[in-house]
């Protein structure tokens, strides 16, 4: 079987609806009491770059601890869960799972991956890759918002899902639950769920880690004007943006946003859209949730989910759980 034969990818968001969600969200957002934008409009290819760029520094530790469970755990977790099947929600280039793959090829039991991502060009390039890498491998890609999506992961088999990358920290707490419930009521009796979770820690560390002195996190954090720029005819003035990061100890995560540094008036052509700023107001562009893992275990149960197994890295910063429905 050539990789091509392989590789099947099925598209549920194009261009088009790409393009509605983004006039939606950010005229929405910024006509808030306060303003927001979703954090996914943060990674378009400049966007993914600075994030990739993120990851490789001292300060970020969660890439690399999130790795470290991976490579040690990989071969249990594979035996543990006996899934023929690894689904990869926000996979990108699948760089973290390729333990899991190699584990699940190892072990014998590995039939099927599938690649689930916003990005078509993305994920065709991954599905491809992994076909070629691992011979026999069915990869079936999924093009999709895993937020609308979730249904449209192909069923059969013994399924593994995976999210990775704290991402589950990127949606605040009824939010979260609410897409807990969604993807168990996707489950099926002996399918299970891989989760990173980045840990509750010193804040000055957690400070540190989104607001680094090099500047990447901020450049990061401000190219989601760049974006409504480019997409929407925005008139943003990144200079006038400060990129701020402050920990939240009620709500317990990393709030980040940028702070106007001026009283100023921002349109935005294509949506007709006049936006006011007074100086030292906040758009929020994203929270990052950190967890204990008693009342992370509580949440999951709460939707239904059995944590089987913990998995932390050395330093304990970061966990990983395999959990199971009940």
């Amino acid at each position: 079987m050539s990789a091509i034969d392989q590789v099947q990818v099925d598209v549920h968001l194009g261009d088009a609806d790409l393009a509605a969600a983004l006039r939606s969200d950010v005229g929405n957002g910024l006509l808030l009491p306060q303003k927001e934008l979703p954090p996914k409009w943060l990674y378009d290819e400049r966007g993914s770059d600075l994030f990739d760029q993120i990851t490789r520094l001292e300060e970020y530790y969660p890439t690399e601890a999130e790795r470290e469970i991976l490579l040690r755990h990989a071969t249990t977790i594979i035996e543990r869960a006996d899934a023929d099947t690894i689904v990869e929600l926000g996979a990108g280039t699948s760089d973290k799972t390729r333990a899991l793959l190699d584990a699940g090829r190892d072990h014998g039991s590995l039939r099927r991956f599938v690649p689930f991502d916003v990005s078509e060009e993305f994920l065709r390039v991954t599905a491809t890759t992994f076909a070629e890498k691992y011979p026999g491998l069915e990869v079936h890609g999924v093009v999709g918002d895993f937020d609308r999506h979730l249904g449209q992961i192909p069923d059969g088999g013994r399924r593994m899902i995976v999210l990775l990358g704290g991402t589950i920290g990127n949606y605040p707490t009824v939010a979260r639950k609410e897409f807990l419930r969604q993807m168990v009521a996707g489950m099926i009796p002996g399918d299970r769920l891989l989760l990173g979770t980045d840990l509750v820690k010193d804040p000055a560390r957690l400070v540190l880690a989104y607001d680094d002195p090099q500047g990447v996190t901020a450049a990061f954090n401000k190219n989601v004007l760049q974006v409504i720029n480019r997409e929407l005819g925005g008139h943003f003035d990144l200079d006038q943006f400060d990129h701020v990061a402050t920990w939240d100890p009620i709500e317990e995560w990393m709030d980040l946003g940028l702070r106007s540094r001026i009283d100023q008036q921002v349109s935005v052509d294509d949506l007709d859209l006049m936006v006011d700023f007074e100086r030292g107001e906040y758009l929020r562009t994203e929270v990052s949730a950190k967890f204990r893992l008693a009342s992370l275990a509580d949440e999951l149960a709460s939707v239904g989910l059995h944590v089987e197994q913990w998995m932390t890295d050395s330093a304990g910063d970061y966990a990983v759980s395999l959990s199971v429905g009940r």
